[in-house]
């Protein structure tokens, strides 16, 4: 059975504990506050950003931009673990410019962060939060697109995904992170004009 530790509280992050859920695993969420709320789940360990990371897998559902908080917590731990970074490099204030460098992603960014060898998967940024949370996407089985390095970080995410009942698709090695982040660039500019839905967006069809 998989363990995983998602960081973050926001819809993506019950998104991914969603699928997570689906999939049997043992899941940790870990927020800045530890005060319960009504939407807690029973089979979900809670904590705080700074305790010890639990899961074998460690996904980033928070913004690009509280990257450097989170590693400064983490950067040691996450090391051991398959990263999964989910973020899009997206200027919220204009949605028109990118925060990495043209010819980098965040996943290539956060690499450059970690010790040497870290497995970093990209991961989910294509998905909006509800296609995860149904495994849906329209009239279809939600597809997943994941890039990575390593066989056995990517193998473990795509037994994730298809033990949530999604298709799960390896785009190749983690250079493909930045086609992922235009693709994920795209899907949130058209949602934000309201040409999708949030139970939409981009899929793969046999």
């Amino acid at each position: 059975m998989t363990s995983i530790s998602i960081i973050g509280s926001g819809k993506m992050s019950a998104a991914i504990a969603a699928v997570a859920t689906r999939a049997g695993a043992s899941i940790q969420i870990l927020r800045r506050s530890t005060t319960s709320s009504s939407g807690d789940h029973p089979d979900i360990t809670y904590g705080a950003i700074g305790d010890d990371l639990t899961g074998d897998l460690v996904v980033l559902a928070v913004p690009y931009v509280a990257y450097p908080s989170i590693l400064a917590h983490y950067r040691e731990q996450l090391g051991e673990k398959v990263v999964v970074d989910i973020s899009n490099p997206i200027d919220f204030t204009t949605y028109d410019q990118l925060m990495v460098p043209a010819d980098s992603s965040t996943a290539a960014e956060l690499v450059k962060q970690l010790p040497e060898g870290a497995a970093v998967v990209k991961a989910f940024n294509v998905n909006l939060g509800d296609t995860l949370t149904a495994g849906t996407n329209g009239t279809t089985v939600t597809t997943v697109l994941f890039a990575g390095d390593y066989a056995e970080a990517k193998m473990a995410v795509a037994a994730l995904v298809e033990g949530a009942g999604m298709r799960a698709i390896d785009v190749g090695p983690l250079t493909r992170a930045r086609e992922l982040e235009a693709m994920g660039f795209l899907q949130i500019a058209l949602s934000a004009l309201g040409k999708t839905r949030n139970e939409s967006g981009f899929t793969l069809l046999d």
